[in-house]
């Protein structure tokens, strides 16, 4: 099996714990987004996904969303075209689209970057994702053309 392996960034949270920042494209932009095993799917911020489709034609969800720090959020998705991470290419990928404005409004507090969303596990048990905290990478399986 092929692999691809994507460097973190650890970023420090006011002493409360780690941030684990990946960057990736979207639509050939590039874009950052936290690893999070805890959350069940990727999102992307309904605000900054603008800067990857511009006037995204976003489809409201069915279902609220719980965690990020809420109970409850609206939802919504929108297809992207291009999704790279490493050396894996989606193509037509429907996303979720949640408000992260109070992730981004921390960070900004902070002095750091926006994100644009959340690689969730999802994504990470799609393509057997690896850790290696000690070398700052994101392995994932390539899958085999058939």
């Amino acid at each position: 099996m092929k692999k691809t392996t994507i460097k973190i960034k650890f970023v420090r949270l006011n002493n409360s714990g780690v941030h684990l920042l990946i960057k990736l494209r979207i639509n050939h932009k590039p874009g950052i987004l936290i690893v999070d095993t805890g959350a069940s799917n990727t999102v992307f911020d309904k605000t900054r996904i603008e800067r990857f489709i511009p006037d995204p034609k976003l489809k409201q969800g069915d279902n609220k969303s719980t965690g990020l720090g809420t109970s409850s959020m609206e939802s919504h998705s929108v297809v992207i075209d291009e999704f790279e991470f490493g050396e894996i290419l989606l193509r037509r990928l429907k996303v979720i689209v949640l408000d992260l404005s109070h992730v981004n409004a921390s960070y900004e507090e902070m002095n750091m970057k926006a994100i644009d969303g959340v690689i969730g596990g999802d994504m990470l048990k799609k393509y057997n994702a690896v850790i290696d905290y000690k070398k700052k990478i994101l392995t994932l399986e390539i899958p085999s053309i058939k």
